[in-house]
């Protein structure tokens, strides 16, 4: 008996879902990462990929759900549509999965912006150019766009 065949391990399609399923039931995943973190604890693609393949069908797996619970969540914690979506497209879910979930959830994304921008920056308007340049590039880099923050700070600061 040769090494390699000591190391081959056979996998049954019943292990690749219940750990599937165990990923799932902590929070919603794409397919894609379900199918990264899959593949590095099972070598065989074909059945890793089948197993999601039958999730999916069964609608236990959803992009769109995936995105609708990710927007959520990282709304709640401050997080401007712009982030978001790439956040999501570096998870693997499709534009219109995304743009759905946006449309569903309704945001108001200048309402959450000003939020923000109290919650770090307190009610007082900036004191010069830098602190607007600033309290701007917070809020860019939290994922809100110029139409979302234009009218929260003042164009008069000196």
């Amino acid at each position: 008996m040769s090494d390699s065949e000591s190391d081959d391990v056979v996998v049954e399609p019943a292990e690749i879902r219940l750990a599937a399923m165990n990923l799932l039931a902590r929070r919603e995943h794409s397919v894609r990462e379900l199918r990264l973190k899959l593949k590095r604890r099972f070598s065989d693609e074909a059945m890793v990929q089948e197993q999601l393949q039958r999730l999916t069908d069964e609608r236990l797996q959803s992009d769109a759900r995936c995105a609708e619970s990710y927007l959520r969540q990282r709304a709640d914690k401050g997080y401007g549509p712009v982030r978001i979506r790439e956040e999501l497209r570096e998870r693997g879910v499709a534009e219109g999965d995304v743009l759905a979930a946006l449309e569903l959830l309704d945001i108001d994304w200048r309402t959450l912006a000003a939020q923000v921008l109290e919650r770090k920056f307190g009610s007082a308007s900036p004191a010069d150019l830098k602190d607007k340049a600033r309290q701007l590039r917070f809020l860019q880099y939290r994922g809100f766009s110029s139409d979302h923050y234009y009218r929260l700070l003042p164009d008069h600061v000196l």
